[in-house]
């Protein structure tokens, strides 16, 4: 005999299969584009900054629009939104393809991030409408999760695949097939459903957050693309500053706010909230800052250096899995904190050894990101009110992508100013030659080839020493946050009988 659910939503698993194959895809977005990043520099020679916003627009655009997406979900149909984010996603992937400039690209992949923001947002809602049974919905729920987790670990491999045996366009391609299957599917087994009674969207306020973000996120890129920084894009970083204080205030006065900050006056959500973000931040610049080092440094192929990350996603997978049995056993604070000091620990043999033949720290910085993803993850959950658990995973998914966007800006640019003011002077270069070096190691790489003899030699090895000296700084300063960030942790996670305590 069948049951209420089985009459109501009869091909849920197969409709989960849908959604579970979006998220794959958009998690992988996040990182297949890293393999690729060498062979994009020397092509597009794009500038630093540019560089980063290739690579972080993505992640940001994503973040940006999450909740709001949500929002729009909720008033005008989960179904609708999500439709309409594959077509975004699938049309952007032909942009980025075809993309014969940096900020094409950089257009491109924030148009993607758009779409990302639009499947992301409505796809819990529909798993609670397709799975009222609270156990198989407790399994659909893990079975998406680690969807965009497969898809953010094989995203680098994938990547080198593509780029080895095609062109780096061929990582956007891949996604086109996808998207109309999806579409199909999603048409043919995605029941439509919406909020009967929504939330008012409040406009203003993803316009102050949008926007005071990229004006914060642009202003700090820039620090690392010039010797000097003008006084108008100091300006830009304090409007960004200015927008976005607007935005946490405006969130506090009106009825229907975009973001309920009051979630963060409790400790256990907030500061949990935080590791994920530096965490994660961490965990996706240093995957950006490998790939960059094996193939322009070491001379790895794209595939090699896909290869060589695997450690480090069998190692997060692992870290995940076990983090819920150490948490029982020690508490989630210890859990959380220790996988925090972890992952500085191999950020500083990183800044110390260097990256070549380092698998330790590689599989240490792996099992520990795994263990404070998901335990942050649990503890934000844990800390909100049960019938704030749907915002509260809206801020959580948030939290990872903001994170990726943040930490890639904030470290790329760490090594982008140590990488300019440690490129020492070559004999015989020309003042534009050695300029454009500095720009990034993707176009020394290319500028050296170009010229030849010892010129280039010379341009080369001022490259790699420079790089060099960027990687230490920045992954020295990515330990030095992490270990800031578990002192803080431990003082604020350990107080007896918080909410954020295991339960």
């Amino acid at each position: 005999m069948l049951t209420e659910t089985e009459r109501t939503t009869p091909h849920r698993w197969a409709a989960l299969g849908v959604l579970c194959a979006s998220l794959l895809m958009v998690g992988m977005d996040l990182t297949v584009l890293h393999v690729a990043v060498p062979t994009i520099s020397r092509e597009l020679l794009p500038s630093g900054a540019e560089l980063l916003w290739i690579v972080d627009s993505y992640a940001l655009t994503v973040a940006a629009g999450l909740i709001t997406c949500g929002t729009l979900g909720d008033r005008f149909g989960r179904k609708r939104m999500l439709m309409g984010g594959f077509a975004v996603f699938g049309l952007a992937s032909v942009g980025a393809m075809l993309s014969v400039t940096p900020v094409q690209l950089i257009a491109a992949r924030a148009a993607l991030g758009v779409g990302g923001a639009m499947i992301m947002a409505s796809t819990p809602a529909i798993i609670r409408a397709l799975f009222p049974d609270s156990r198989e919905r407790a399994l659909a729920v893990g079975l998406w999760t680690a969807a965009n987790s497969v898809g953010v670990s094989v995203g680098p491999l994938l990547g080198g695949v593509l780029v080895e045996h095609f062109w780096w366009g061929s990582v956007f391609l891949v996604n086109v097939p996808v998207v109309v299957l999806a579409l199909a599917g999603g048409a043919l087994l995605v029941p439509e459903s919406r909020n009967p009674r929504p939330h008012r969207w409040d406009a203003v306020s993803a316009v102050l957050s949008a926007a005071g973000l990229a004006a914060v996120v642009f202003a700090f890129q820039q620090l690392g693309e010039h010797d000097g920084v003008p006084s108008a894009v100091w300006g830009v970083g304090l409007v960004g500053a200015v927008l976005l204080v607007g935005f946490v205030v405006r969130q506090r006065r009106i009825a229907d706010p975009l973001l309920d900050v009051t979630q963060f006056a409790d400790r256990g959500f907030s500061v949990s909230a935080l590791c994920i973000m530096g965490c994660y931040g961490a965990y996706t610049a240093l995957l950006f800052l490998l790939t960059q080092r094996f193939q322009l440094v070491d001379g790895y192929s794209p595939l090699r250096a896909g290869l060589a990350l695997v450690p480090l996603a069998a190692a997060n997978a692992v870290g995940a899995a076990l983090a819920p049995r150490f948490a029982a056993r020690f508490g989630h604070h210890r859990g959380l904190c220790g996988g925090l000091l972890l992952c500085a620990l191999a950020l500083a043999a990183f800044a110390v050894f260097g990256a070549t033949g380092n698998y330790a720290a590689l599989v240490v910085v792996g099992l520990g990101s795994g263990t404070v993803m998901t335990l942050g993850s649990d503890s934000i959950l844990g800390a909100a009110r049960l019938e704030r658990t749907g915002e509260a995973g809206a801020v959580q998914e948030t939290a990872f992508s903001l994170g990726a966007g943040l930490g890639l800006s904030f470290f790329g640019t760490v090594l982008s100013l140590a990488y300019r003011s440690d490129f020492d002077p070559v004999a015989s270069a020309s003042a534009q030659q050695w300029e454009t070096a500095r720009s990034s190691v993707g176009a020394a790489s290319e500028v050296a080839a170009r010229v030849g003899g010892k010129v280039g030699d010379g341009l080369l090895n001022s490259a790699e020493h420079a790089f060099d000296t960027g990687f230490a700084v920045a992954t020295g300063s990515a330990a030095a946050a992490l270990a800031l960030l578990s002192a803080l942790a431990w003082r604020a996670l350990r107080v007896p009988g918080g909410k954020h305590e295991p339960r």
